[in-house]
């Protein structure tokens, strides 16, 4: 099968304007297209409408769905626009399409010529009317996070109340965390200053960008264009070449949000930023002054973070555990270059005795299916890929004699599919892996050809709800073959395949810099029939999880291509696993989670933090809200203080996996000396 590489599983997303801050003096010019924009766009609708997988046209209805989500990126919250200004914008809702044909985006520019006015209009009455106000913090009131579930405004009046809750409850915030008066009064003048100016710094290329985004996100999350900017940034991205702490970042409302940690980078290491935590101030090196990013254009604070390597940057974060009503903290992160190596496969061996034997557990951590592509066409025999990385840490671990296999898979956003393929066959003697299908109903099936095996012993595989992509054909393969028992979280459910189109290819135009479009093409389905997307693959054995699906993952956006199933392929599957066996492992599962201490506080600590993950309401009463924070803390101080290294009385001593203070890695090695003990039995 031709080799496939499939991008990461985190498209390029976009910025919401509602979050933009920071830079540059206002400049009341208003915006206008370019010709090159028209041009870009009715061919970006062509190429959509003749190539994309979903084979749908621009028509009437999509255009409406356009208008709708232009209108949300600019004003995410409902804090902009009026009621009056949403039924103006109608006028556009069946015409987009019929304008992008014609060349022109006017509309976008318009709309957002409104939005720039009301932008000002609030700009205006914060800085002259909120930032210096003493709130009364003693009466009971909430602010609503979450407008999606409000009305658009009718009246500047309504507006104006809902700023007044915004900005008091930014007002508590900064007290609670020890600021007098003045100094309140200084941060959020300094605020929205930046953030006023920052709007003004947007230019038309930005408004281009979004708007056209919009139109390819309808087909589907994962179709982008590209501005020139864009796509030299997603062309370092992809080449790992970029400097910083690790970690990929995206807009959540007013808060700039971590969406994902890169295996080796400082925030990986350091293991002090988590996933879905939000960074709300950064200072450079030890002693710099912290600045506050609320509100913030997520690009301004990532030029913030990024910086040479072994510089220190420090953040001020608000742990997702304890959400947006809970307390922030500071840490210090050294800045390092990713490198290669930081995301090839490593391995560890961890023990464990079980009923009066020693067991000898291999893990293989697997961040990325990657390979040198340049190197491979330029013949190099010795080229780096996934599958010759894990087939020799297989070799190494079988000679310090293990008795079973983990592949940790969690957070692997994909790679090459053909790695996946390939991994999948040191583990089956051979046969059919994925199916992958395209636009025109052509299906080809993705073999491991190999009959030999690398490895035939007790395997797991672990997964949470960023194993994405490739993952998720290795994983999905895994459990079709009976192969092995898949442990975790569901996986993210992106089953489409994307390429990108430089369109340049179609446009001639010397004179002016054109994008590019990655657009989805392809679709994979296991050998079962079954597509790996929306639903991902759910796990033999599910692991507490704290995510909504609705939230995270694929499931979360709207114009996500549906799950649907193919006819399914021959394969032979392997008598490692089957159903008593699953049984089995699951009821000890379920006696653990009544037993094990350590398990049962990983189950409460879960449970809280997926309840802060659903929490949109913020009190605006001060006791109420130290209320929150000290519970909080008490809560976590609670959980700090139980033993992490709990000893399960079976054996009498403790062993190495017994310190393992990962809880995912543990369970899942419990499984797998479970798997053993009934292998042995």
């Amino acid at each position: 099968m031709r080799r496939l590489f499939v991008a990461g599983f985190l498209s390029i997303s976009l910025i919401s304007i509602s979050a933009l801050a920071n830079v540059v003096p206002a400049d009341t010019t208003r915006l206008k297209a370019k010709p090159i924009y028209g041009r870009e766009a009715k061919v970006i609708a062509y190429i959509l409408d003749n190539n994309h997988y979903r084979k749908v046209h621009f028509n009437d209805s999509l255009s409406s769905a356009v208008l709708d989500e232009y209108i949300k990126s600019l004003d995410n919250n409902k804090t902009y626009f009026l009621a009056s200004d949403r039924a103006a914008f109608d006028k556009y809702r069946s015409t987009l399409d019929d304008l992008t044909r014609a060349e022109n985006v006017d509309a976008a520019f318009e709309i957002y010529a409104v939005f720039r006015k009301r932008f000002d209009q609030r700009m205006d009455y914060i800085l002259n009317n909120l930032v210096k106000k003493t709130f009364d913090y003693s009466v009971d009131e909430y602010y609503e996070t979450d407008r999606d579930k409000e009305p658009w405004c009718k009246d500047e009046a309504a507006l104006n109340e809902v700023w007044r809750k915004i900005i008091k409850s930014q007002a508590l915030s900064l007290k609670l965390a020890g600021k007098n008066q003045a100094d309140i009064e200084k941060s959020l003048t300094d605020r929205y200053q930046r953030f006023s100016k920052s709007i003004h710094q947007f230019n038309s290329e930005d408004v281009f960008s979004m708007y056209m985004n919009t139109i390819t996100e309808s087909y589907d999350p994962h179709t982008n264009y590209m501005s020139p900017k864009s796509a030299d940034v997603f062309k370092q991205q992809m080449s790992l070449s970029l400097e910083g702490i690790g970690a990929r970042l995206q807009t959540d409302n007013d808060y700039t949000k971590v969406s994902e940690i890169i295996t080796g980078g400082p925030a990986d290491k350091s293991k002090l930023v988590g996933v879905n935590d939000r960074i709300i101030g950064v200072a450079q090196g030890a002693d710099g002054e912290m600045v506050d990013v609320i509100g913030w254009r997520i690009d301004d604070v990532v030029k913030l973070i990024k910086g040479p390597k072994g510089t220190t940057v420090k953040l001020q974060i608000l742990p997702a555990e304890t959400g947006v009503t809970g307390a922030s903290k500071v840490i210090s992160l050294v800045r390092d270059k990713i490198k290669l190596e930081d995301q090839q496969a490593k391995k560890s061996v961890i023990n464990y005795e079980k009923n009066g034997k020693l067991l000898k557990l291999g893990v293989i951590t697997l961040p990325s299916f990657y390979m040198d592509f340049d190197a491979y066409q330029k013949g190099d025999p010795n080229y780096t890929s996934t599958t010759r990385d894990v087939q020799r840490l297989i070799s190494e671990l079988q000679a310090e004699k293990i008795d079973g296999l983990a592949i940790d898979l969690r957070n692997n956003g994909g790679g090459a599919l053909a790695e996946a393929i390939e991994l999948t066959g040191l583990f089956i003697k051979d046969g059919p892996v994925v199916q992958v299908k395209n636009s025109a109903n052509k299906i080809e099936v993705g073999k491991d050809d190999d009959p030999s095996v690398a490895y035939n012993g007790p395997l797991v595989v672990l997964t949470n709800r960023f194993s994405a992509s490739a993952s998720e054909i290795f994983a999905g393969a895994i459990q079709d073959y009976h192969r092995g028992v898949i442990i975790g979280e569901s996986t993210y459910g992106k089953g489409t395949v994307q390429t990108v189109v430089d369109l340049k290819r179609f446009i001639n135009a010397p004179d002016d810099e054109v994008g590019e479009l990655k657009i989805t093409f392809q679709k994979f389905y296991r050998v079962t029939g079954s597509s790996t997307q929306h639903k991902g693959v759910t796990p033999d054995i599910n692991l507490p999880t704290a995510l909504n699906p609705e939230q995270f993952g694929e499931s979360s956006s709207q114009s996500a291509l549906p799950w649907d199933e193919i006819k399914g392929t021959l394969y032979q599957k392997t008598p490692m696993v089957n159903d008593r066996t699953l049984a089995n492992l699951n009821k000890l599962y379920q006696q653990r989670l009544q037993d094990d201490a350590q398990l049962k506080r990983f189950v409460t600590e879960t449970a809280e933090t997926k309840k802060s993950y659903q929490e949109t309401k913020i009190s605006l009463n001060e006791g109420t809200r130290k209320k929150e924070i000290e519970e909080a803390e008490k809560r976590k101080a609670a959980n700090d203080k139980l033993d992490t290294k709990i000893v399960r009385k079976e054996s009498g001593e403790p062993t190495d996996l017994l310190d393992v203070d990962d809880e995912y890695l543990r369970e899942g090695l419990f499984v797998l000396g479970d798997m053993l003990a009934t292998k042995l039995g």
